[in-house]
């Protein structure tokens, strides 16, 4: 595992397919079921789920999560090609540990692991604990080039995941409330594209399908492509939907439109979604939007660093001290987590601590319908702030560190000093936040937050003003000065 390439990123293993062999993928999910045998969440016999997304490698990586619960003892359940929330809130109901084989947003030639305890997603602990192990393979089982020898038969799925996760919505939200609306659904490879729709139809929307792939398509929703918002503007103007919606790839990041054809981006899109479950607390990485502050929707605002992890560690120790409580969170790339339960008219949404795609799409559709609002006059309902993200390439993680440290001395009256130099154009800086990366607080209410990339030499930019046009001309100018460190 240490050798071959395939590593931990923000929310499971994930690496090249030519380095995800049959024996890296084996010895991944081998420790994973070992750590989690060793914590006394399974016996021998006891079942683990498995599912995957739509990516041509995912079968044969499913495969060698198969053998790999057979090999330890362990009952393996496939449960086909589903969403990774919907193989994670199974096990959580089932109380079983699960595997879900997916990429998510990153492209083809790429492929990862996703490990779930009977709780929900392992955290940075867990993550440790995995890599700790060590594990015996049977050298007999593989080739030189760590493919399996024997060939195995195809795998018939189980259902369950897949009517669990569709009768979660079709329970908490009201029948046929989505009567008379015109739904976009951009299926591209998302492993939703199926799920989605009944849940859609079934709700009383008449649905359009929209951009189907047979090959696998990289949609990544907190860096839209182009050719993506070219599209969705395309299908507004032509069909007149309501909204259009989709996923990412495993359908835990979700994409929604407004009746315009405009993308909302996921924190804003996250807001809405907490708003109308009528959650108490927030949690939700310092990268996100300030509108969730200046609001006054929610009790208590906690933020993070960057990834679910670290927001699902917060949303548990708020609810330990919140019992009461109604505790969610949220993500930049829009994915919604939910620690607790959810009553709303007398109706109850069970917890799904993971990434969820398809509760922030449904919630926000409501959250205008009801109120009679198109959703992009929802959108206006909230605080001017608009945030832009982009990136710098090829840019040392060791340099982006030592030019940051420059900003969090200790000193402040140095700390303004050295900001102002590295950026003359912006207002003065009012405070300094260092969760993750260095964020900046402006005099004017803007903010610069730079960060060095968790698994890729590149240094982000995250910026946030009062108007679209601001924060991205803001994120550019940061941007080109930037650039200059690396020269």
């Amino acid at each position: 595992m240490a050798e071959s390439g395939v590593v931990f990123g923000t929310s499971g293993v994930r690496g090249r397919v030519s380095d995800m062999t049959d024996k890296v993928c084996f010895a991944y999910v081998t420790a994973f079921l070992q750590h989690v045998f060793r914590q006394n969440w399974l016996q021998p016999g006891s079942k683990v789920g498995i599912a995957g997304d739509l990516r041509e490698s995912t079968p044969r990586i499913i495969r060698a999560a198969t053998k790999a619960c057979e090999e330890m003892g362990f009952a393996p359940v496939y449960y086909g090609l589903i969403p990774s929330p919907a193989i994670a809130l199974y096990g959580i109901d089932q109380q079983m540990p699960t595997i879900m084989v997916t990429g998510s947003h990153i492209p083809d030639d790429r492929n990862g692991i996703k490990f779930n305890l009977p709780t929900g997603e392992i955290l940075k602990q867990d993550e440790l604990q995995i890599k700790q192990q060590t594990v015996a393979t049977d050298e007999a089982l593989f080739d030189e080039k760590g493919n399996f020898i024997k060939p195995f038969a195809d795998l018939l799925p189980d259902n369950a995941a897949y009517q669990h996760y569709l009768d979660r919505y079709l329970s908490f939200f009201p029948a046929n409330c989505l009567q008379g609306k015109h739904i976009g659904l951009y299926q591209h490879s998302s492993v939703a594209r199926e799920v989605f729709k009944v849940i859609l139809e079934q709700l009383g929307a008449k649905v359009t399908s929209l951009g189907r792939s047979a090959k696998f398509v990289s949609v990544d929703t907190e860096a839209i492509r182009p050719e993506d918002v070219a599209l969705a503007r395309r299908w507004a103007q032509e069909q007149g939907f309501d909204c259009i919606v989709s996923t990412d790839g495993d359908a835990d990041r979700p994409l929604i439109s407004d009746e315009k054809g405009e993308w909302l981006r996921g924190d804003i899109a996250g807001l809405l979604c907490a708003s109308y479950l009528g959650a108490d607390i927030v949690v939700t990485p310092v990268s996100c939007n300030s509108a969730v502050e200046k609001s006054g929707l929610f009790r208590q605002v906690s933020r993070t660093r960057i990834g679910s992890p670290y927001v699902i560690s917060a949303m548990q120790e708020a609810a330990s001290l919140y019992p009461e409580a109604a505790v969610v969170g949220y993500e930049a790339n829009g994915g919604f987590l939910q620690q607790t339960s959810i009553r709303r008219n007398d109706k109850f949404l069970s917890a799904l601590p993971t990434r969820d795609a398809v509760i922030v799409a449904l919630s926000v559709m409501m959250a205008a319908f009801e109120r009679q609002l198109t959703l992009s006059g929802l959108v206006q309902t909230l605080p001017a702030r608009y945030t832009f993200s982009d990136r710098l390439k090829n840019f040392p993680t060791a340099l982006s560190q030592s030019r940051l440290a420059e900003f969090v001395s200790g000193d402040w009256q140095r700390d303004v000093e050295n900001i102002h130099q590295a950026f003359p154009f912006i207002s003065r800086p009012v405070s300094v936040d260092n969760t993750d990366g260095v964020r900046i607080s402006l005099e004017n209410q803007d903010v610069v937050h730079l960060r060095p990339s968790g698994n890729a030499p590149e240094l982000r930019c995250y910026t946030e003003s009062g108007s679209p046009e601001a924060a991205r001309a803001l994120n550019q100018q940061c941007l080109q000065q930037m650039a200059a460190w690396n020269q």
